[in-house]
């Protein structure tokens, strides 16, 4: 299918070279010169390699996009370097190495359902879910009389990433974590 290059989001899958790529960021540009067309620039990721490319469009020039699938998958242990996750409809155990994985290992758990992303069948990416529950370990303790100002702290959670939280959190409490940025968004339940 091809995107005209105006409608290119972040997030969107590209066929490029016959690889997928991933555009992380775009952005649109009308030049100030009379007659100038508009140009799309974006940063794209292969999902293969992991290699970063920044590549520019005119306005109206078409790209591809990828076909590919989205399967629920269920995280289910971490051997050494590796990730292994099951497809929920298949049960079939899929195994990821920590390259592949990059980020967001910080935020698998056991038992996490994702959605793998398949390029001709092969799984090439994972998508999160918006926000994950993860333990604090270790974090300054509670400054009394604290809640009214915003102040963070830093704090380690249970798969080893940091994440700031307010100062009124402390070691042992279940926080909920957005995926996308690392930020703390509320005391989970």
């Amino acid at each position: 299918m091809t995107l005209n290059v105006t409608e290119l989001k972040r997030g969107e899958i590209l066929e490029i070279d016959g690889d997928p790529w991933q555009a992380t960021e775009v952005a649109s540009q009308t030049p100030s010169a009379r007659g100038a067309s508009l140009l799309v620039k974006a940063k794209v990721k292969n999902l293969r390699t992991g290699q970063t490319l920044a590549k520019t469009w005119r306005g109206g020039e078409t790209v591809s996009t990828a076909e590919v699938d989205y399967r629920t998958a269920q995280f289910l242990y971490r051997q050494g370097d590796d990730f292994v996750f099951m497809d929920l409809a298949s049960y079939e155990q899929t195994t990821l190495d920590g390259a592949r994985v990059g980020e967001a290992a910080g935020y698998l758990l056991e038992n996490v359902e994702v959605k793998t992303v398949l390029f001709r069948e092969r799984v090439i990416a994972l998508n999160l879910p918006l926000t994950v529950d993860l333990l604090v370990r270790d974090t300054a303790p509670a400054i009394k009389g604290a809640t009214a100002q915003a102040q963070l702290k830093p704090a380690t959670v249970e798969t080893g990433i940091h994440v700031l939280v307010p100062s009124y959190i402390e070691s042992g409490e279940r926080i909920r974590v957005d995926t996308r940025d690392g930020r703390f968004v509320e005391r989970a339940k």
